[in-house]
């Protein structure tokens, strides 16, 4: 039976900031760069940047003019997302 449980908040901070996760989101961010650059003109430059807050993280950059405009008319960076198996949700601004 259980008495009492408690979220040990720092030990989940120190996972989530680990070189497991950073090594898991690093390659799924991997992943969402090669899948772009198949929806993309070829020799359109790619960057997966890497950075952490209260865990790690990434942004996958399309540094090319157009690239607002291919994801609003294709879903360049949603399409490539959804292929690496990551759930792509709207924000309230």
């Amino acid at each position: 039976m259980l008495i009492e449980w408690r979220l040990d908040t720092a030990g989940v901070r120190e996972i989530l900031k680990g070189d497991e996760v950073r090594s898991l989101i690093d390659g799924l961010a991997g992943q969402v760069v090669d899948n772009v650059k198949s929806l993309v003109p070829a020799g359109t430059e790619i960057e997966m940047r890497p950075y952490t807050t209260d865990r790690g993280a990434a942004t996958v950059v399309v540094k090319d003019p157009q690239a607002m405009a291919w994801q609003a008319q294709n879903g360049i960076l949603t399409r490539a997302a959804g292929s690496a198996g990551l759930e792509v949700k709207a924000t309230d601004q």
